[in-house]
């Protein structure tokens, strides 16, 4: 049976005055279950804090719009809290407990991509909150919550009552928030729009990798990310994840048009993208996009920390590897043809600005 492929937006799970949650389902966008993905947005007004959590899933966290306050706290470490601003990329690891705050009148809007082949449902991340209507310390009796934080039953209940939001609450316009710490970013949040261009071709893109040399806990979480930057017009060059990696792909900007092609030679998606899409290529599928005139970008997940593409054409695809006998045999062509088939693509690799 043939999966969509479509892209799609979230849909919102839950929020308030503070803010909303949104996911998306694997069974409007069944590649999510297929490839044990999980993908959803939180966006925050002002004042809005997220509730501590922590999740069955491994993620990356990727600041979309706005900018804030971010409380990490890793397995038996100390607390990090760092200033988040749009392009800020940060990796969370199984066990990590977060909070996200906005103090500024702009959205705060966070994206996360993850992997969900150990979370309760395939496809879906689950959060476990701390505190809230639905925290796991209203969960337990009042004796255990006596015993375990060594309290009398009078405060346990003020802890356990008054807090009555679920997820995301709005706190008062004086609230003093914890201050960030500048030291905190190093080896946590990496900035992919000022971060070192790991490929620059003019009027054709730009890419900056996240992997384990500039964010170390990218090895930690088990994928590695990028964000990409196609100008106007430009293509980006067919290829595939070669080691058996699937690439989960979120429209950041502008729009575009995708074609990905399958088993059997065969076109499985040919669409037009825009902002707030995500859609994910199948292992070994070939993609390949064409930006429209005001450009395109994405942020993109790759399920190996380190990932390693093929691209099939440009100035290092593939044909450009095989011997001239090797290709005439292939498209069965004279050598004519052949060496103009060759002659294209010599200088540009991945990106191809638009034609003069």
């Amino acid at each position: 049976m043939e999966i969509d492929l479509s892209p799609r937006l979230p849909k919102k799970s839950y929020g308030g005055d503070g803010g909303s949650y949104h996911s998306w389902s694997p069974d409007e966008l069944p590649m999510l279950r297929e490839g044990n993905i999980g993908a959803a947005k939180l966006a925050l007004e002002k004042n809005g804090f997220a509730l501590p959590r922590y999740s069955d899933s491994s993620k990356v966290a990727y600041v979309l719009q706005g900018c804030g306050t971010a409380g990490i706290v890793l397995p038996e470490k100390e607390e990090k809290v760092v200033a988040i601003k749009k392009g800020d990329a940060i990796a969370l690891p199984f066990g990590v407990i977060t909070w996200w705050y906005n103090k500024e009148d702009t959205e705060l809007v966070v994206l996360f991509l993850g992997e969900t082949s150990k979370a309760h449902k395939r496809g879906e991340f689950t959060d476990f909150f701390l505190n809230g209507s639905n925290g796991i310390f209203t969960g337990f009796s009042t004796e255990f919550v006596c015993r375990a934080w060594d309290l009398d039953e009078n405060l346990v209940k003020t802890l356990v009552t008054k807090q009555t939001g679920n997820g995301i609450v709005k706190l008062a316009d004086n609230f003093v928030m914890t201050e960030p710490k500048a030291e905190h970013r190093d080896g946590m949040v990496l900035n992919c729009e000022e971060a070192p261009l790991d490929v620059d071709i003019k009027n054709g893109g730009r890419v900056v990798v996240l992997n384990t040399k500039n964010l170390p806990l990218v090895g930690t979480v088990g994928f590695g990310a990028d964000l990409v930057r196609l100008d106007g017009n430009a293509m980006c060059s067919p290829g595939f994840s070669c080691d058996s990696a699937l690439q989960v792909t979120y429209i950041v900007s502008g729009s575009g048009r995708v074609q990905i092609v399958g088993v059997d030679g065969r076109r499985v998606l040919e669409t037009t993208v825009k902002a707030g899409n995500l859609f994910i290529v199948p292992r070994f599928f070939v993609v390949s996009k064409i930006a429209d005139p005001d450009g395109m970008a994405w942020f993109s997940i790759v399920t190996t920390p380190d990932p390693v593409f093929t691209h099939l054409a440009g100035s290092i695809g593939t044909w450009k590897s095989l011997s001239p006998q090797v290709i005439q045999a292939a498209f069965n062509v004279t050598p004519d043809v052949e060496n103009a088939f060759r002659s294209k693509r010599t200088a540009d690799a991945i990106f191809f600005p638009p034609p003069q």
